[in-house]
């Protein structure tokens, strides 16, 4: 890898490139349920009407994902930004793989079945987000490794469902249970083979925690999962019908934890002699529950009690450097020569930002997939802690002090070239489907954004808005042919809590500009000075014009067009 070259057109800028992503916030398409929209945004609007601005593609295969069908995710869109490319991702390859049949033949499911069958009567289990959103799992990778385990002559397999509602409609749980326990009672019709759901609650309940925001979620889940400890039902319907009796309007990803048993007596704990398998491709939140039944001693997040002999396999590998877990199902893909490796390369100081619930998303997913820092002469990351509490309750989140810190940073006279941040607020907020909390945490994240842009005026710097992908612009469930509103029966919105499909904002707010790129409007024939019909990819190309430098050829175009 060289150093990136100069490009002979930019006449500099005294300050810093500063890069915004408005985690979760796109162009809705329906004006009803548009959170964005629908708040004050007073200098997001601002700056659409004065500074160039064009629309990225920010879901599908523009960031990777099998069909543009599918809803992006922050993890991909900070592979998209950081890499400058677009690389397979998570649901791609794991299909590709079973359809390939390379699955069956890699060493982890070789060894996870033989496992089993060496235990004499051992169980192979499966844990993971219950739904087919395609953003952590699908359920038809589920599907197949279960077809595949009949086959391969395992007699007993159990389900520890994790419930979505967020990936997909926030009360759909049923729609996914009741058709897969039909699937399972055809699978046992021989009376070969045994196959049921045994454990599982709400995904923001047991866990599935990311960052080590909130572990307790994780040891709810050892317990349910591999202890059989929690409420006990006779089936997971009865789980989700009684929940929701003794709390209307809880969404499914709040479920409480449930045990399926028989008698008294749970019908799939985990022990000495079984294999699991938990198949979320996507990394963040298989992490924790990873490093559960993988360390040893040194754990020391909660008491684990007995801790079963089984053989663990991840999906895909969920950390590249620290090659965690030890045997997994489907090789990641392999990002490389990402954009800040290129920056590092070239002597450019970097400043990146957020708070824990995205501070992964700018240092390790923005970075492809790597632990770590490619060089810590050059690289500054900064990671503001997140509130534990639900974020309907702390809408504003951690935006004012992640911007408390770039302001810091903006007054440290040359220290960084460029500084990249995650305000989380649409996402996690929207993920909620609380309407008034989203409209709070847009207001709030707008006004952290003026204080940003006043900043990067004085200090001569360049800021680029953009977002990894859409969601709190699309907070309520429409009819598909209609557009009309899908209302509950009390007649009020059904909120969406999953991510839209929408593109996002790619604006540029450059004071001291010196005419080096177009900034005007084509008003006749209605096209933005940028470049139109590109992806977040993008992103890399635009940051790295912005400092000053040629990209690397293998990426995809700026956004800008030089004069």
């Amino acid at each position: 890898m060289e150093a990136l070259k100069k490009n002979p057109k930019w006449k500099g800028r005294k300050g810093p490139v500063v890069l915004v992503i408005m985690d979760g916030v796109g162009y809705g398409k329906y004006a009803e349920g548009d959170a964005v929209a629908d708040s004050k945004m007073n200098t997001l609007n601002a700056l659409t009407a004065s500074c160039p601005h064009t629309k990225l593609k920010a879901h599908g295969k523009a960031v990777g994902l099998p069909s543009d069908e599918d809803m992006g995710n922050s993890e991909v869109g900070h592979n998209a930004m950081g890499a400058g490319r677009v690389f397979n991702q998570g649901a791609s390859l794991v299909s590709e793989s079973i359809a390939k049949g390379a699955m069956w033949n890699g060493a982890a499911w070789r060894e996870a079945v033989e496992f089993v069958k060496k235990s004499g009567g051992g169980t192979l289990h499966f844990i993971g987000l219950f739904s087919d959103g395609n953003v952590h799992s699908h359920l038809d990778h589920l599907k197949a490794m279960i077809v595949q385990a009949k086959k391969e002559g395992i007699a007993k397999v159990r389900i520890h469902a994790l419930l979505d509602g967020r990936d997909v409609g926030e009360t759909s749980a049923l729609d996914y249970l009741l058709p897969f326990e039909a699937f399972l009672r055809d699978l046992e019709q021989d009376g070969t083979f045994d196959a049921k759901i045994a454990s599982g609650g709400g995904r923001m309940w047991i866990t599935m925690d990311r960052y080590g925001a909130d572990w307790s979620m994780v040891e709810r889940g050892w317990k349910v999962h591999v202890q059989g400890e929690g409420r006990k039902f006779t089936s997971a319907r009865e789980a989700v019908e009684t929940y929701r009796k003794e709390n209307p309007g809880v969404i499914d990803q709040d479920l409480k934890e449930f045990v399926i048993v028989e008698g008294e007596k749970p019908i799939g704990t985990v022990e000495d002699g079984d294999a699991l398998i938990y198949f979320n491709f996507r990394g963040d939140r298989a992490l924790e529950i990873t490093a559960a039944f993988e360390e040893g001693d040194s754990f020391n997040k909660f008491e684990r009690g007995k801790r079963p002999n089984v053989y663990y396999a991840g999906m895909m590998e969920y950390d590249g450097d620290l090659h965690v877990p030890k045997h997994f199902l489907v090789n990641p893909p392999e990002i490389d020569n990402v954009m800040g490796e290129y920056l590092v390369k070239t002597g450019i100081k970097t400043l990146a930002i957020s708070e824990t619930q995205k501070y992964g998303h700018v240092t390790y997913f923005f970075n492809g997939n790597r632990t770590g820092k490619f060089s810590e002469e050059l690289e500054d990351f900064i990671e503001i802690k997140s509130d534990v509490l639900p974020f309907e309750q702390r809408p504003w989140m951690k935006c004012a002090e992640i911007t408390d810190a770039v302001l810091a940073a903006l007054k440290t006279d040359g220290k960084y070239d460029h500084i990249r941040l995650n305000f989380p607020n649409g996402d996690m907020v929207g993920h909620t489907g609380v309407y008034q909390a989203v409209v709070c945490s847009m207001e709030a994240m707008d006004i952290q954004l003026g204080r940003i842009a006043q900043a990067v005026r004085e200090a001569g710097g360049i800021m680029l808005v953009t977002a990894d992908h859409g969601n709190s612009d699309d907070m309520f469930e429409h009819d598909k042919k209609t557009g009309a509103v899908s209302r509950k029966p009390d007649g009020s919105p059904k909120a969406k809590t999953s991510h839209s499909l929408n593109p996002v904002p790619c604006i540029i707010y450059d004071p001291a500009f010196q005419g080096e790129y177009r900034t005007g409007v084509n008003s006749a024939a209605g096209t933005s000075a940028l470049k139109e019909g590109l992806g977040i990819s993008s992103i890399a190309a635009t940051v790295i014009e912005l400092l000053g430098y040629i990209p690397p050829a293998d990426y995809d175009p700026s956004v800008l067009n030089f004069v």
